[in-house]
C-alpha cells in the first residue's frame, strides 16, 4: 500500500502538511505492518479494492488484536500518547488546521497526553490502519465505520458526529445531462465506499441497478487525472475532488448527496476500548473540533484566514473552500450535533446502510443477515445482534465538551 508524503495528487500542488502529518511514521508498527505489506491495489475491472484488502486481513487482525487486550490488568493502563488519522476532505480539514495551529496540543496539553495528528494520501488506507489498530482514531463516514472497523470486529465510537455531505458527495458525468445517461458506462469510484453507496441511492431513482453499469476501482488519489483522460467517462467521488472536476467542460454533477441529506455522515471515531480506559481522549478531541470549527465559521478576519488556510492545503482557495462549505451541513456548536445524533433520522440511516452493507456482502463472509453486526443508538437503542455491538453512537463527548 501507498503511504505518501503528501496528500491526493493534484496537479503540481505542494504537499498540505509536514510536521506530525503527511508523513511516513515509523511509529506504524505491529498489526499496522500485516497491512502495508499487502501490495496496493487499484484493480480495473475487479471487485477489490484498499477496503477489501484490509478486510481480507480482517479475521487475523481483531483476532490479533483481541489476544494483546487480553494479556492482563496492566495492559489496560491508561495511555499518554494517541493517533488520529484524517484525509483530505472539507469537513475534516479542521483537524489539519488545528495541528498546524497549537489548537491540538493545547488540548492534549489540558489532559496531560500527546496527540499525533497524521493525514493520509489515500482515505481507504487510513480506514485499514486504524482497523489494524496502527490509530487510536480516524476520520471517516457512517458506512465505512460500519463496514471495515465494525464488521472487522473493531469495537468503534462515533466521538463526533461533525457534518453530513448536502452536496459533496457526486456522481458526475462527462457530457451527459442526465443521471440515466450513465447506463451501459464504466464508472471510476473508490469501490466498497461511501460512493458506492451513493451511486446505488442514485440508481434506485432512475429504476437502474449496478448491473446496468460496469464499476472501476479508483483511488480517490488518482481520481482526477483519471477523469482527465478520454476513457472515462462517469465518476463517483467527493470533494475537494468534485469541485476540481467540475471545472471541467463538460463535467455534469447528475446527483448528489443534497438528494439524500443526513445519510452520508462525516465521523471523528475512535476505538471504544481506548475512550474507556481515556476519557481525557475524547475530551480533547471534541475540545479540538469545537474550537477550531468556532474559529472557521466566525465571521472575522481569523474566521476568514482560517478558511483561507484550509482551502490552501485541500487544493483550492478561499472562495472554492466556502463554496463546499456551503454543500456541507456542518456542526460547529455541540447542541445541534447533538440534537442530530439524538434524532430518528441517524438510526434510519443505518438501518438502510447495514442493508445495503449486507446485500454487498460488506458485513464478512459469513454472516447471516444485516443483523450480524451491532450498531448501538445515542438514546440506547441497538440496531442487529446486541450481543456483538461493534458501531456506537454517543453524544456523551459533545454534551460535555469543555470550554477553553
Amino acid at each position: 500500500m501507498r503511504w505518501s508524503e503528501s496528500r491526493p495528487r493534484r496537479g503540481d500542488i505542494p504537499p498540505a502538511h509536514g510536521g506530525t502529518k503527511a508523513r511516513e511514521t515509523s511509529e506504524a508498527k505491529g498489526l499496522a505492518t500485516l497491512v502495508l505489506s499487502i501490495p496496493h491495489r487499484e484493480t480495473i475491472g475487479m471487485r477489490t479494492s484498499n477496503l477489501m484488502v484490509g478486510r481480507w486481513i480482517i479475521g487475523s487482525l481483531a483476532a490479533a488484536v483481541a489476544a494483546m487486550t487480553a494479556a492482563g490488568p496492566a495492559d489496560a493502563a491508561p495511555k499518554t500518547e494517541f493517533k488520529v488519522a484524517w484525509s483530505i476532505y472539507v469537513g475534516w480539514m479542521p483537524w489539519g488546521f488545528a495541528a498546524d495551529n497549537g489548537i491540538v496540543k493545547k488540548w492534549a496539553d489540558k489532559y496531560g497526553i500527546k496527540i499525533d495528528v497524521t493525514q493520509f494520501n489515500d482515505y481507504a488506507e487510513s480506514i485499514n490502519q486504524y482497523t489494524a489498530g496502527a490509530f487510536d482514531a480516524l476520520t471517516v463516514t457512517n458506512m465505512d465505520a460500519l463496514a471495515t472497523p465494525a464488521a472487522g470486529g473493531v469495537d468503534t465510537t462515533a466521538v463526533i458526529v461533525g457534518d453530513f455531505s448536502n452536496g459533496n458527495d457526486a456522481v458526475i458525468l462527462k457530457d451527459k445531462p442526465t443521471l440515466a445517461d450513465i447506463k451501459g458506462q464504466r464508472v471510476n469510484l473508490v469501490q466498497f465506499s461511501v460512493a458506492d453507496y451513493l451511486l446505488a441511492r442514485a440508481l434506485d431513482t432512475v429504476k437502474l441497478s449496478e448491473r446496468d453499469l460496469t464499476e472501476v476501482n479508483t483511488s480517490d488519489a488518482d481520481m482526477v487525472a483519471a477523469y482527465k483522460t478520454p476513457d472515462v467517462t462517469a465518476v463517483v467521488t467527493w470533494n475537494p475532488i468534485v469541485s476540481e472536476i467540475l471545472t471541467a467542460p463538460g463535467a455534469k454533477n447528475v446527483f448528489d448527496s443534497s438528494q439524500i441529506p443526513g445519510e452520508i455522515m462525516d465521523l471523528m471515531v475512535a476505538n471504544t476500548a481506548t475512550l474507556k480506559d481515556n476519557p481525557g481522549f475524547g475530551k480533547a478531541l471534541v475540545g479540538i473540533w469545537y474550537e477550531t470549527t468556532a474559529l472557521m465559521t466566525a465571521e472575522t478576519d481569523a474566521g476568514k484566514a482560517a478558511r483561507a488556510a484550509m482551502g490552501k492545503a485541500s487544493g483550492t482557495d478561499l472562495a472554492g473552500f466556502e463554496g463546499q462549505l456551503a454543500s456541507t451541513r456542518l456542526f460547529p456548536k455541540a447542541p445541534d450535533a447533538v440534537a442530530f445524533t439524538r434524532s430518528a433520522d441517524v438510526g434510519t440511516t443505518m438501518d438502510r446502510v447495514r442493508h445495503f452493507l449486507f446485500d454487498k456482502h460488506l458485513l464478512g463472509a459469513n454472516a447471516p443477515s444485516a443483523d450480524a453486526v451491532g450498531i448501538e443508538l445515542a438514546d440506547g437503542k441497538v440496531l442487529g445482534d446486541r450481543g456483538n455491538i461493534k458501531l456506537r453512537f454517543t453524544d456523551a463527548f459533545m454534551v460535555g465538551a469543555a470550554k477553553p
